[in-house]
């Protein structure tokens, strides 16, 4: 099997190189760092959408594109939810982020052993995972941003969403486990 480069699996591989990025610039002290990171995240969303629309519009999909896809979304809101734990030092956050990654290693690891098993297609993305990921998404950004905005309090939206990203992600989960569950008591 050989690995295909193609525009989807380029602006994939985009997202997983603003990581480091992202970090960097979380880092800096300057004034601006928020908003620079609040862009750097924004900019990596965007291209987890267009990738995704340009490879089903063009026909461009490659299995590579569909590992990789989803390892990118997978690194960048791990590794942003610790770097906004570190930074909001809190349970409040922790207990949250902690359920969001380890419901994603979890699944990670349950999508590999059903795809051994050919049962793949029972735990592909549902609807439900695709409001799980707007919400953390949203969750996501505004706690990057932090700051209050037209006199709203985005940091406290944030925190709610990712409240809301926490009860769908355990949903899911559910979902999931109960899918697997199912094709174990059928062999």
């Amino acid at each position: 099997m050989t690995i295909q480069f193609n525009i989807p699996t380029n602006l994939t591989l985009l997202r997983i190189a603003l990581i480091p990025l992202l970090t960097v610039v979380f880092y800096l002290p300057w004034q601006y760092s928020n908003l620079a990171c609040t862009l750097i995240f924004l900019l990596a969303g965007f291209t987890d959408w267009l990738d995704g629309y340009l490879a089903r519009k063009m026909q461009l999909e490659t299995p590579f594109g569909a590992f990789l896809d989803p390892v990118a979304d997978k690194l960048m809101v791990a590794i942003v939810l610790v770097l906004i734990v570190q930074q909001q030092a809190t349970p409040y956050l922790a207990i949250p982020a902690a359920i969001i990654i380890g419901r994603e290693i979890t699944i990670a690891s349950l999508r590999e052993w059903m795809a051994e098993i050919g049962q793949r297609a029972k735990v592909r993305v549902s609807q439900l995972g695709k409001w799980k990921t707007t919400a953390q998404m949203l969750s996501i950004g505004m706690l990057l941003y932090r700051e209050d905005l037209l006199g709203m309090p985005i940091n406290l939206i944030g925190y709610g969403l990712l409240y809301i990203s926490a009860v769908l992600t355990l949903w899911s989960m559910i979902n999931y486990l109960s899918a697997a569950l199912a094709v174990i008591k059928e062999k």
